[in-house]
């Protein structure tokens, strides 16, 4: 018997333009990838319950359960499709637009809070995370990945005068908001989550770290092309 999966949209909202339109045209695979450093960063137990806003189709929840990080994995994810494949494997997935979503029966429930390239999709994600931290339990922990507009291929372009959307990666045309590493840890704050801290998706490379050597690592914001943070929230 399948997991639930939720509507979409609701009766309410239906009749304006769905945010869940922006992304038809995204290949399933876009949806599939787990993000093992997240995995890896997780100090939660097999008995902990986690929550991840933009599960995808499940790929990061899975490893996370396979990990013994988890005994309950519960998924918020706008693409019907991809929700509908997680909803195979993780303990429960929930579908629509979590600026619609009322999360107050989480609330409290969750040991740690996943979410990992969303923030930048969203209208308001300050006002969706102060929502999704009354989800935690005090002290929870907090993983989240955006990617960096302060990355030095970006600056590079933008000197060229040029701002052009891609299909994906830092200038994806889904983006509604961007990101520096700073102004990350400031969306954690806005929520009264702690800075724990803050590193590369991937090792940058041996030209990156020379030139952060011999600037003290003042520029070490431009060779970061995506951002992940951990945060606790204060009790």
């Amino acid at each position: 018997m399948n997991k639930p999966v939720y509507p979409i949209v609701d009766a309410e909202h239906r009749a304006r333009p769905s945010i869940a339109a922006i992304y038809a045209d995204k290949p399933i695979e876009y949806f599939g990838r787990a993000r093992h450093d997240v995995v890896n960063l997780l100090t939660t137990g097999p008995n902990d319950a986690v929550i991840e806003l933009g599960c995808s189709a499940g790929g990061t929840g899975r490893a996370v359960l396979a990990a013994g990080k988890a005994g309950r994995y519960v998924g918020l994810e706008l693409g019907e499709e991809a929700a509908f494949i997680a909803a195979q494997t993780l303990s429960e997935v929930h579908g629509g637009d979590v600026q619609d979503m009322d999360l107050s029966p989480f609330a409290g429930q969750f040991d740690a809070l996943v979410a990992s390239e969303v923030m930048e999709h969203l209208i308001d994600p300050w006002a969706v995370l102060k929502r999704l931290a009354t989800c935690l339990k005090p002290g929870g922990q907090v993983v989240i990945s955006v990617p960096n507009v302060a990355h030095w291929h970006v600056i590079r372009q933008l000197l060229l005068g040029r701002f052009r959307y891609q299909p994906c990666g830092v200038m994806d045309q889904t983006h509604l908001r961007w990101f520096t590493p700073e102004g990350l840890q400031d969306l954690l704050e806005s929520a009264n989550i702690e800075f724990v801290s803050l590193q590369p998706f991937k090792k940058i490379s041996w030209k990156a770290r020379l030139v952060n050597a011999l600037t003290g690592g003042r520029f070490a914001h431009l060779f970061l092309i995506q951002i992940v943070v951990v945060g606790r929230l204060r009790a």
